[in-house]
């Protein structure tokens, strides 16, 4: 097993890989930027080195500092999170001819999978199901307007080289469309430094389906089940659940098989995800994209399965077998997450400060992971993730039953924060009924 790992990231999954680190006896280091120096993943590492001020690209984003603290205390491996350096190849060849284990897929893999048109057409030869939508980027306005007429509007009109929701608009017909181009191309340019635009249909009342996956040491890949991501502000994540109360077991068995083969497909090791729309009317479902890295939402998977996926991530960058049997995994009870992130819950718009009030709820299948304690400040210099609030119960009825009670015993104060969205959720009929899209958050609000 790894004896040293540096964690490139802050908040709450830098806490997290720690805590698991610190369970198997592997001396955790962590980096952290000067606006970032009295949270608790800094204390709580068994070594902690400022790499840079607050601005990401000097501190999180900064390749160089980053490797400097990991020669400078003797690291033996990197684990990046999410978000920041976690799906950049170049920085996985980096630290891989450093010398250093890199705790993630391929950079052959992140590089396949982080173009989202050359992610459709290895999926599409793989005989994994994609939506209709171009096979090369639309070079101009006049192309993106002859693919969306082949297609048929409404379109989305997509950053090839985005992720985590961003750089996506839709189109209902050609005067949109035009607007929506030259929006996300200049969104993408100035983001990612790729202008490249993905035209692909757009489903209007779909459901976001996804499939943890692991692809093991010995070569072998494995799905973890499915999570329903299905609600959500702005394209982004705010609960998860898992399993989806939208999906039959053979439907399970349709979504876990073409997982397997899209992993497959890229040769992956390591955690990574499949993301998928699901239309319900139809039962079909298509190919979105492949998070080439621990989802925010994992927990929901660990307390399904009873794996630790950091632990998992671990053994298969030291080349190790999995904790588990891979030919007998079978999910259990019902798993929801909660993103208790600093925003209102109405407009959910980020609302940084100092916490004055900090209380965490705690009880049977209560989970907290957590980026902060009473007295630290939220910064607006990072995402307004404060907590994942995680739930599981022998059924989804019994996971709600917990997650109502645990958000009433939540109290957060001083920066803004979304849990009066969540109580509202918790008694929506339609989220209650399991029966709900995309389109949930909108229709509440």
């Amino acid at each position: 097993m790894i004896e040293s790992l540096l964690v490139a990231n802050r908040g709450e999954i830098a806490r997290r890989i720690i805590r698991t680190a610190n369970r198997l006896g592997i001396r955790a280091i962590a980096v952290h930027s000067e606006a970032d120096a009295g949270l608790p993943f800094v204390t709580e590492a068994d070594e902690a080195v400022c790499v840079g001020p607050a601005n990401p690209a000097q501190s999180y984003r900064n390749v160089e500092a980053i490797l400097a603290a990991a020669k400078s205390t003797g690291a033996q491996a990197i684990h990046p999170g999410y978000g920041f350096l976690s799906e950049n190849a170049d920085f996985a060849r980096t630290v891989e001819s450093s010398g250093l284990i890199w705790v993630g897929p391929g950079a052959d893999a992140i590089s396949a999978m982080g173009d989202k048109i050359n992610a459709r057409n290895l999926m599409a030869a793989a005989g994994v199901p994609v939506a209709p939508g171009t096979t090369d980027p639309a070079a101009d306005l006049d192309a993106a307007v002859a693919a969306a007429a082949e297609i048929g509007y409404p379109v989305m009109v997509k950053a090839a080289a985005g992720g985590g929701g961003m750089g996506m608009g839709v189109a209902a017909d050609e005067a949109a469309l035009r607007t929506e181009y030259d929006k996300v191309r200049a969104f993408a340019e100035r983001m990612f430094g790729d202008g490249s635009v993905l035209i692909e249909r757009y489903f209007p009342r779909v459901r976001h389906v996804e499939v943890q996956i692991l692809g093991l040491a010995d070569g072998r890949v494995v799905a973890l089940g499915e999570r329903e991501c299905s609600v959500q502000r702005r394209n982004q994540k705010l609960v998860e659940e898992s399993p989806s109360p939208a999906v039959s077991p053979e439907l399970r068995a349709r979504f876990l098989a073409a997982a397997v083969r899209a992993g497959e497909a890229v040769g992956y090791r390591n955690a990574g995800t499949v993301e998928c729309l699901f239309d319900p009317a139809t039962q079909e479902f298509f190919f979105l994209e492949m998070n080439t890295r621990l989802q925010v939402e994992h927990p929901v998977t660990e307390l399904v399965y009873g794996v630790d996926l950091v632990e998992e991530q671990l053994r298969v960058a030291a080349g190790l077998a999995p904790t588990f049997d891979p030919d007998a995994l079978a999910p259990r009870g019902h798993a929801i997450e909660l993103r208790i992130n600093a925003e209102d819950p109405k407009r959910f718009l980020p609302g940084p400060g100092v916490i004055t009030t900090w209380r965490e709820p705690a009880g049977e299948g209560v989970r907290v992971d957590s980026g902060y304690v009473d007295g630290n400040t939220v910064t607006p210099f990072y995402d307004s993730l404060l907590a994942k609030l995680i739930v599981n119960g022998r059924d989804r009825a019994e996971a709600i039953e917990r997650a109502r009670a645990a958000v009433a015993a939540f109290e957060v104060a001083g920066p803004k924060c979304n849990l009066p969205f969540f109580a509202e959720l918790l008694e929506n009929e339609e989220f209650l009924s399991g029966d709900y899209d995309t389109g949930i958050v909108s229709r509440m609000r």
